[in-house]
């Protein structure tokens, strides 16, 4: 069985060399990955730390989706990710929530740039990842998953900074990564090797 790595170490081991597997990080982690079976250290110098395969199999396995992040109960509006258990249509009430969130994203980008301009993701953007990712999704005319519609789920992932957006259709994909783009984001489309399943993979630009 393949151990799981820590959040810290799953980062050094998705920035492993692709071609060569060769690790870049602290002493520690590299330790903590040799002692997990997740890496070797080359017996020559300038003895540089590399993935075992089963470090490998981890680096290319996609984010998996965890279940569905709980709506708050609160009544405060919160942009839907995919997959809650009760999704209901988006009507009129519901689209002007939309549109006044949107809005009010884009007022925080501006307020909060030196020059005003809303083209990049703010800080609010960069701890919310999932919610901000689902509000330019669901701003844009996206249907989230749920009730029996084929839609997006937007989900976590152990990358920093990076979420991942599913859909069984590959238009819904595509149409996906391009609203993400528009609104600030780096996006693109990936296949998991084993299971040849698609997805997108976001995060915030800085420039």
């Amino acid at each position: 069985m393949t151990p799981t790595p820590t959040a810290a170490q799953r980062r050094v081991i998705e920035g492993a060399d692709p071609v060569t597997g060769r690790l870049r990080g602290t002493d520690a982690q590299l330790a903590a990955l040799v002692r997990r079976g997740l890496a070797f250290r080359h017996p020559r110098p300038p003895h540089d730390h590399f993935l075992t395969p089963a470090g490998h199999r981890i680096r290319e396995a996609p984010p998996q989706p965890p279940a569905a992040e709980p709506a708050p109960s609160t009544g405060v509006f919160a942009a839907r990710v995919g997959g809650e258990e009760e999704t209901p249509p988006a009507g009129p009430e519901r689209l002007r929530e939309v549109r006044s969130a949107w809005q009010g994203l884009l007022e925080l980008r501006r307020m909060t740039r030196a020059d005003g301009a809303v083209d990049l993701p703010c800080g609010w953007e960069r701890t919310h990842l999932v919610r901000a990712a689902a509000l330019a999704l669901e701003a844009a005319g996206h249907r989230p998953a749920g009730g029996g519609a084929d839609g997006y789920r937007v989900r976590a992932t152990p990358q920093p900074e990076a979420v991942a957006v599913y859909a069984p259709d590959p238009r819904t994909l595509a149409a996906c990564a391009a609203t993400l783009e528009r609104a600030g984001w780096q996006a693109g489309e990936y296949t998991e090797p084993r299971t040849r399943a698609r997805y997108v993979l976001a995060s915030p630009r800085r420039a």
